[in-house]
């Protein structure tokens, strides 16, 4: 699959509830709600013309099997309007709060729910819809897990993982059978875990934690636990979530670029690459402050090194695309190209991000790889 833009722009959309019970929800909290079509516009004049957005579960079914649309409306009809590509998140962690994820209806529930979303997306718009079921499985699973998230299902490591995976399944295969034209896409972190020393136990142990990440797509696409239902078909590219914290020592700190145990991002877009042998694409990196341009000068350089040796990379997504307030404590994190909305209604566009932007799409429409080259020239 093509997207409309090699390079696209993602609006934070969490809705989950933290772990003292506050709902988030951060498309309100960013303003993204009140001025979608003016963000879309300047996404798109910008270059980005695919982007990634979220439908709240939490405001549309506030009653069981009950759908109320007018929170989604604006954005998809702006979508048409002013003529994006856009990726809808229809779970970003957040659900209703009569919908227990952990329940054993949980994957019925979620997949009535997401056929719902697309079939009102189809009324309004006549284009085949592009969907991430769910974000990030292995995140949340972990969230859960060590209390980050409030607690929900059995104190049993992996149970939540299997559930959620189970429930993304349930509703892609119901899309697929339904609405064939509809393309999935997923969203799962994409890390590197080294041992803390050489010891034969500590580099097992940490290899062992690296390769977690790769359970949620395995499940999906039936490349492990089959009795879970997972196919192939089931996504249409690997969507991998990659930022400068992505790098630890086992049960120890953050590897800092430039260390020596910092694994290149090319040798990871690889490894991915051939273990699934399907498109992949960046659905979320970026950084904070002045370290915006570097950090997007580093994953495009790495980025092009991985289409150099195959890896058949259709896109990066810079996420979050606006400031936003923190989920812990709403401090204020000056994280995307543009900035919060002012008097007037604008947003400012981070001119030394902007220009590095320039710079890499100049780069990237150089390399002599065609799949690489109609994405980019959107």
């Amino acid at each position: 699959m093509n997207f409309d833009s090699f390079f696209m722009a993602g609006f934070e959309c969490s809705s989950h509830r933290r772990k003292d019970g506050v709902r988030l929800d951060l498309i309100r909290a960013t303003t993204h709600d009140r001025h979608v079509q003016r963000d879309y516009r300047l996404c798109k004049s910008l270059g980005l013309a695919t982007l990634r957005d979220g439908v709240r579960w939490h405001l549309v079914e506030k009653s069981p099997g009950n759908y109320d649309w007018s929170s989604w409306m604006p954005a998809l009809e702006a979508a048409e309007e002013v003529g994006v590509q856009v990726i809808w998140d229809l779970f970003h962690y957040g659900s209703p709060d009569h919908v227990d994820q952990a329940s054993p209806d949980f994957a019925a529930r979620f997949t009535d729910f997401a056929m719902a979303a697309l079939e009102q997306q189809q009324r309004v718009s006549g284009r085949a819809a592009t969907v991430c079921p769910l974000n990030e499985i292995n995140f949340l699973s972990w969230a859960v897990e060590v209390g980050y998230f409030p607690r929900c299902g059995p104190d049993e490591k992996g149970w939540l993982k299997r559930h959620l995976v189970q429930a993304g399944i349930s509703a892609a295969r119901a899309i697929k059978q339904q609405l064939p034209e509809t393309r999935i896409v997923w969203a799962e972190p994409l890390v590197h875990v080294a041992p803390r020393s050489h010891d034969r136990r500590e580099k097992r142990n940490a290899e062992a934690a690296r390769l977690g990440q790769f359970e949620a797509y395995d499940w999906i696409l039936g490349k492990a636990l089959p009795e879970l239902g997972g196919d192939p078909a089931f996504a249409d590219a690997i969507g991998l979530n990659f930022y400068p914290h992505n790098q630890w020592y086992l049960d120890g700190p953050t590897i800092p670029l430039g260390h020596h145990e910092y694994r290149p991002l090319a040798d990871m877009l690889e490894e991915v690459g051939q273990r699934y042998g399907k498109p992949v694409f960046l659905s979320e990196t970026g950084a904070e402050g002045s370290g915006r341009p570097s950090w997007f000068h580093y994953v495009c350089s790495e980025a092009r090194e991985a289409v150099r040796r195959g890896v058949d990379l259709r896109g990066i997504c810079w996420y979050p695309i606006t400031a936003y307030p923190g989920w812990d404590n709403s401090r204020h994190a000056e994280a995307g190209l543009l900035s919060t909305v002012t008097a007037d209604g604008s947003r400012h566009v981070d001119a030394a991000l902007l220009e590095e932007m320039q710079a890499q799409r100049a780069l990237f429409e150089e390399l002599d790889v065609p799949a690489t080259k109609i994405a980019a020239a959107g």
